[in-house]
């Protein structure tokens, strides 16, 4: 049974993942669109998140960062947000949602694999044979979506390559700086992480973004852009370090099984996406995968316990 400190955790990540669902959708019809590119359409959401944590800050006791802190929090910037979220939003114009967030669901394999470095846990032939299968799922994804066109429709090999690497990054930083994290405040933390992302961003984006007529933008676009600013930015990224001070890593990305779900669900709904027998194999595949190296993680802790 949970706490109530988990249940709050638990909670915190699961709407996290729900709007990362949605981000998929989103963003796929924002960036397809060319109204926007994807450094800046990230810096928009860097600055726009940003500022709102600094506000909220000036109403919030003061919280002293120690010097050593800033060099880890930069580089949870860069693996937490700019990486991750660059990959993605070059990736999103290059791959359907449907396979997109088939892809995102070997990010619990890969913090296994992180932990397993980090904590030094062994890792068990169940634990590589399911890791085995998912990767079997994503070549035949791969083998059954790719097509010679390049349109934005469809999946190309650079997609998924990209997507991996957004996974992967966003792995790291939940294995990484869950002791950072912990040691400050979820707005302390994500000012300063949004900062350093924004400056990393600006000089390759701030003279689009200047040029750009946001007046001129149709009413659904600028309705986009406010719900990437504000729920699949500053929401989700005020939740996860939550999540992230409660919960163990692995646990955190268990959640991102919430986002193809939802993304199949919407993207088929308005028509972005199809559903074919190949899909459902991929995605049959890559959850079994996936449950496989779960199910011998939660085994293997239950035994540490009883022992």
């Amino acid at each position: 049974m949970f706490n109530q400190k988990s249940l709050f955790g638990h909670l915190a990540c699961f709407t996290a993942y729900l709007i990362f669902g949605l981000n998929i959708v989103v963003c796929k019809d924002l960036t397809s669109s060319g109204t926007i590119s994807p450094i800046a359409l990230f810096t928009l959401r860097s600055i726009g998140a940003g500022s709102l944590f600094w506000i909220i800050s000036f109403f919030l006791p003061k919280q002293r960062v120690e010097r050593g802190d800033y060099i880890k929090i930069f580089a949870a910037s860069v693996l937490g947000f700019f990486l991750t979220q660059m990959f993605f939003l070059v990736a999103i114009s290059r791959i359907t949602p449907m396979d997109c967030s088939i892809i995102t669901s070997l990010s619990p394999v890969y913090t296994m694999f992180i932990a397993a470095y980090a904590l030094k846990e062994p890792l068990s032939a169940q634990k590589i044979g399911g890791v085995v299968l998912s990767l079997c799922g994503i070549i035949y994804l791969i083998l059954n979506s790719v097509t010679s066109t390049g349109a934005v429709t469809q999946t190309t090999p650079f997609g998924v390559i990209l997507m991996i690497g957004n996974s992967l990054c966003f792995s790291l930083y939940l294995g990484i700086f869950k002791p950072t994290i912990a040691k400050y405040s979820v707005v302390t933390f994500m000012k300063w992480t949004f900062l350093f992302a924004s400056l990393l961003a600006l000089p390759f984006s701030a003279k689009e973004i200047i040029s750009l007529n946001f007046a001129a933008l149709p009413t659904e676009y600028v309705a986009e852009l406010a719900f990437l600013i504000i729920c699949a930015t500053f929401i989700t990224y005020f939740l996860i370090p939550i999540g992230q001070k409660i919960l163990r890593p692995t646990l955190v990305s268990m959640y991102s099984y919430v986002q193809p779900i939802v993304a199949i669900v919407v993207s088929i709904y308005v028509g972005m996406d199809s559903l074919s027998w190949q899909k459902v194999v991929a995605a049959i595949t890559v959850f079994a995968g996936v449950a496989i190296v779960s199910y011998s993680r939660s085994k293997s802790s239950r035994a540490s316990s009883q022992s």
